[in-house]
């Protein structure tokens, strides 16, 4: 091997996906944000709820509670997200976006501290309200993607970013879980008032760890359309440019049928991420295991995200989801037959193989498909569909448990998204979608260097 050879080699951290500042400082509002889907989401609030907020309340009614709150959160996300998306678009403000729904989410978050016993309203309330910061927030993290990756980058930049989300939040549950069980050891009074710190924490964690995006991270140049002005009033500006977009939806078939097999399958992967320590309660399993359980997911999460890029680099990432989907719809058989422990994290495990990749890889496939200079338009439709997956799914999993009394009956339901959305992305066409996503930015940039020339 000569010395050309080893000069040109990519450094690891270039093969991972974290080769410059920029992509680094990106990845690092997955790991300051995913605080708020271990602690908040899946682990501690969810015990929390059940056994604090919804104390004296039968636990079928609050699951039910618990489910309908999810997805309103979700649903007031999925109605605002195109709109918002399309006035980032055209008046270059992605970042202050960010920060306003990132502000709106750490608020109520940190309010948590103060839900006492029985505070179930207040309790779903601060929940749904948190959870639209969140949902909101990482639209505008996602439409930034494709402005600091190139398109041979997306896949990597895409998993590293799930990687280093899993170890960051993994890393603030292991330290809220000590909290909770030995709150001694840290001068807490008990374990209930552990838990709301753990609470804060996420706050704190999410706001200081998203510094570096901010810094970092460039606002991407704004981009007029054919027949738009500068100057334009902001929302009959974005209004205009989802009427447009409506109208072209023909032309970015690919990218449309991409959406809706993420709807379909992250719907499923969703309902198991929500509705695991509910579903875990409900058949028996101690919180203590459930909780290590989702702990352990976190940490196998991150080297199984990272092989995700690689794979992908080596099958496609279309085949890589596939991959993931498949292992999906084994845990949602296994799941109804869970009894043990040991089940439960038979199953975490499996869950951590492919949850990162699968996500991820979902992600940089719509990005590469997409018109870079509308890519907050187009993820604010990324937001609607994968809002409309975290509606569906919770939703049958409520109903199922309401009409038929059984927990197992709601996990196997789920099935049916891993299924139909495997199907459907069977017939993306990934390489026409790009190609058409650069043949309109071809076109967006003729039209902005002639409304310069006058």
């Amino acid at each position: 091997m000569d010395m050309g050879e080893v000069a040109t080699r990519p450094s690891l951290a270039e093969r991972v996906g974290l080769g410059r500042p920029e992509l680094r400082a990106w990845v690092m509002y997955d790991w300051a944000n995913s605080a708020f889907m271990t602690t908040i989401v899946t682990a501690v609030f969810p015990v929390f709820y059940a056994s604090v907020a919804a104390a004296g309340v039968d636990p079928d009614q609050a699951t039910y509670r618990y489910s309908r709150a999810t997805t309103l959160a979700l649903a007031v996300t999925a109605v605002i997200s195109p709109v918002l998306g399309a006035v980032a678009d055209y008046g270059g403000i992605k970042k202050r976006l960010l920060l306003l729904f990132q502000a709106l989410g750490i608020v109520f978050t940190a309010a948590m501290y103060f839900i006492g016993t029985g505070d179930l309203q207040f309790a779903l309330w601060l929940f749904v309200l948190a959870n639209i910061g969140a949902a909101g927030a990482f639209t505008f993290y996602d439409s930034l993607l494709p402005h600091i990756a190139r398109g041979d980058e997306l896949d990597r930049v895409s998993t590293a970013g799930y990687a280093l989300g899993y170890l960051g939040g993994g890393l603030l549950l292991v330290l809220n879980l000590l909290w909770i069980q030995r709150p001694a050891w840290f001068g807490i009074p008990d374990a209930a008032a552990a838990t709301r710190l753990s609470f804060v924490s996420v706050a704190v964690w999410w706001a200081v760890f998203s510094i570096p995006l901010f810094r970092t991270v460039p606002e991407p140049p704004r981009q007029i359309e054919i027949g738009e002005r500068l100057g334009e009033n902001i929302l009959v500006a974005a209004f205009g440019r989802l009427g447009e977009t409506f109208r072209e939806l023909s032309r970015y078939r690919q990218a449309l049928l991409m959406l809706l097999a993420s709807l379909l399958y992250t719907d499923g992967i969703n309902t198991i991420i929500r509705m695991a320590s509910v579903y875990g309660t409900q058949v028996g399993i101690a919180s203590h295991h459930m909780v290590g359980a989702i702990v352990m997911v976190q940490f196998v999460g991150v080297p199984f995200a990272f092989l995700f890029g690689r794979l992908a680099g080596w099958i496609g990432a279309r085949s890589a989801v596939f991959v993931s989907i498949v292992v999906y719809t084994i845990v949602s058989v296994l799941g109804y037959y869970m009894t043990t422990a040991a089940h439960f994290y038979l199953l975490g495990f499996l869950v951590g193989m492919v949850q990162g990749g699968s996500q991820a890889l979902s992600r940089s496939l719509f990005a590469s498909m997409i018109p870079r200079h509308k890519s907050s338009e187009f993820f604010g439709f990324w937001g609607v569909f994968e809002k409309f997956a975290g509606i569906l799914g919770p939703a049958l999993f409520g109903e199922a448990i309401r009409y038929t009394g059984s927990s197992r009956i709601a996990i196997l339901s789920i099935i049916v998204f891993f299924v139909a959305g495997g199907a459907l992305l069977a017939m993306v066409d990934v390489t026409a979608g790009q190609r058409i996503a650069r043949e309109a930015e071809h076109e967006a940039h003729r039209a902005n260097e002639a409304a310069a020339a006058r």
